[in-house]
């Protein structure tokens, strides 16, 4: 079941987030302007899923990139539309206060 679950979020196998981030992963967290301002992870960037499109040319393909927000299914649909830009590391990251012990 708990697979099930991570498959439905776009979590995939799991891997070592804070090893990514020690590795120079960028964290991109799509929430809104004013979710982000109410708390973050030090170090992510702010892309609200609604301008992530727009925003890709200006993103690094040759980073790996970890997306976040509030619970995990926008940050799986930008994991989505990141992968199908040509984006090749991508992951879900889930909520931001999971990655936030990682000391972005």
């Amino acid at each position: 079941m708990l697979n099930s679950i991570r498959r439905l979020l776009g979590l995939g196998p799991r891997m070592d987030l804070g090893e990514l981030i020690r590795n120079g992963a960028m964290v991109i967290d799509v929430r809104s302007p004013a979710e982000y301002a109410a708390g973050h992870g030090k170090g992510s960037i702010n892309i609200p899923l609604d301008s992530l499109k727009e925003r890709i040319p200006a993103l690094k393909k040759d980073v790996a990139v970890i997306t976040c927000c509030a619970s995990g299914l926008r940050s799986n649909l930008a994991k989505s539309i990141l992968k199908s830009n040509g984006f090749n590391e991508v992951y879900n990251g889930g909520s931001w206060h999971k990655l936030k012990e990682y000391e972005l």
